[in-house]
């Protein structure tokens, strides 16, 4: 109980503290100009996980990417130093809360690729809720007051929330392998390459003590999120994780008003009500149902939902536990071993 009680603070946590990177990046973006932000971002979580690595030792039971990755590799870096840099520029334009909320629109991009490229099975409950969240997504890109005006940095945040819903794809090839050596490989990789679009654009390199603001929070809100992630998961498994890490854009929604005391507009509280509902469908469809039958075999098991894609390949015995409901595309399977998986942004 006291082990369960643990692993529920920790993903709580990994929640939290990806919740605040909208609004302390929109924050920061005061001193520091978008793609710089982009950039050093990044290289926090690169080079704070590779430090974590150092300090707390590798993982176990994952293993090291290879050559026969590298496409999926090179396409993750690359959509990497996109999807911050259109991230960044979209907070210059729109309010953190309607950014943080915007950001669910990257579960319709990951799961419409799976689907359309992967053949993965798209339940009724998921299709649903991908509608709701493009409805409220088309709401919250109308922001004025007294007015529906359209707004540029909304259609930013969508671009930056595709870009991940791609890269998400990428990595679920990769979703096997070293979650630290993943985020390290990626946060210093697409890092130095938005560095260089930094540059190239003429932005000017801020001063060392914004540098270092900006470095630990891509180090908090990227690479321990993503840690405690995967501790959450030892004990809760991938379903139960994942319900609790769709808090994340509610909680970014709650300390982007709390710092910036926004108001936002009517549209705006509409957006909130139907990504409510269809975050609790997709909930429901993460964890609602379950079947029971007991074996032994060595397989790769993946589990995708939104952002989030875990996969562990091991040799285990394990129950589940069935029950119909009236979606027959609707299941899960919920299982309690002590490996880790990988979470990635």
């Amino acid at each position: 109980m006291k082990t369960k009680y643990t692993a529920t603070i920790f993903a709580v946590l990994a929640a939290a503290l990806y919740a605040i990177n909208i609004p302390l990046s929109k924050y920061l973006l005061g001193g520091v100009e978008p793609t710089m932000m982009a950039a050093f971002l990044y290289l926090g979580a690169g080079l704070g996980l590779f430090l974590y690595s150092v300090v707390f030792g590798k993982e176990k039971s994952a293993s090291p990417l290879t050559k026969e990755e590298l496409p999926y590799t090179l396409g993750m870096i690359v959509l990497d130093i996109a999807a911050p840099i259109l991230l960044m520029l979209g907070l210059l334009q729109t309010s953190s809360a309607n950014a943080s909320l915007l950001n669910n629109f990257e579960i319709v991009a990951t799961s419409l690729i799976a689907f359309f490229v992967f053949r993965e099975a798209l339940s009724k409950r998921l299709a649903v809720a991908i509608i709701l969240v493009t409805l409220a997504s088309a709401a919250l890109s109308f922001e004025g007051k007294g007015s529906f005006d359209f707004n540029i940095g909304s259609l930013y945040v969508l671009g930056a929330a595709c870009c991940w819903g791609l890269e998400n794809n990428c990595t679920r090839v990769l979703s096997s392998k070293s979650s630290v050596q993943i985020t390290t490989i990626k946060g210093i990789f697409s890092g130095l390459g938005s560095l260089i679009v930094a540059l190239i654009r003429g932005e000017k390199l801020p001063g060392l003590l914004p540098i270092a603001a900006v470095l630990v929070l891509g180090f908090v809100s990227y690479g321990l999120s993503i840690n405690f992630y995967i501790k959450a998961q030892k004990d809760l498994g991938a379903a139960k994780t994942s319900a609790y890490y769709s808090i994340a854009p509610f909680l970014g929604v709650f300390f982007g008003i709390l710092i910036f005391r926004e108001n936002p507009g009517i549209q705006f509280y509409i957006g909130l009500v139907i990504m409510i509902i269809a975050t609790v469908l997709m909930v429901r469809d993460t964890i609602g149902l379950q079947h029971t039958h007991e074996h032994s075999h060595t397989h790769t098991h993946e589990h995708s939902h939104g952002d989030l894609i875990h996969s562990h390949e091991h040799t285990h015995t394990h129950t589940h536990t069935h029950i119909h409901s009236g979606d027959e595309n609707d299941h899960t399977h919920d299982h309690k071993e002590e490996l880790p998986h990988d979470h990635t942004h």
